[in-house]
């Protein structure tokens, strides 16, 4: 019997039905992505603009967006610093996901790493994602305002 990847427990991984409710994105979402690369996981790219029905949004786009997908790796320039450039379109109320690479995978970035990042560029982690085989994914909200 064959074994669908997009289903099996040992991948981590969400079905394709259950993508856009994972990242808390509705279809028409505005998604912008920041940090592309040719190490990125394009099936997981394809999957997601088919549900939203719109197309990822580039890191040059200005307009306001629903949630950013920041691609990082280890080496790539300060993390803190990609995490503030993120939120510079994001709207009030809107998600940002930081994909980093999974678990022994060159580019692999400590969960420590993340968690020491987030406040230091005024948000918190929430959540995690398992979005792609390759690629882990971290949700970050910023602080409610009081």
């Amino acid at each position: 019997m064959a074994t669908d990847h997009k289903n099996d427990a040992g991948t981590n991984v969400v079905s394709l039905g259950d993508l856009l409710q994972e990242l808390g994105l509705k279809p028409d979402s505005l998604v912008q992505e920041i940090g592309v690369d040719e190490d990125v996981d394009d099936d997981f790219r394809d999957r997601l603009e088919d549900l939203l029905d719109e197309e990822l949004l580039d890191e040059d786009v200005q307009e306001v967006v629903d949630a950013v997908l920041v691609w990082f790796r280890d080496g790539d320039d300060d993390l803190t610093d990609a995490l503030v450039d993120a939120l510079a379109t994001l709207d009030e109320g809107g998600v940002l996901w930081l994909l980093t690479p999974r678990s022994g995978r060159e580019g692999y970035v400590a969960p420590v790493e993340i968690q020491d990042a987030a406040p230091n560029a005024g948000l918190h982690v929430t959540s995690s994602a398992g979005v792609s085989t390759h690629w882990a994914a971290t949700r970050l909200m910023g602080r409610k305002k009081q």
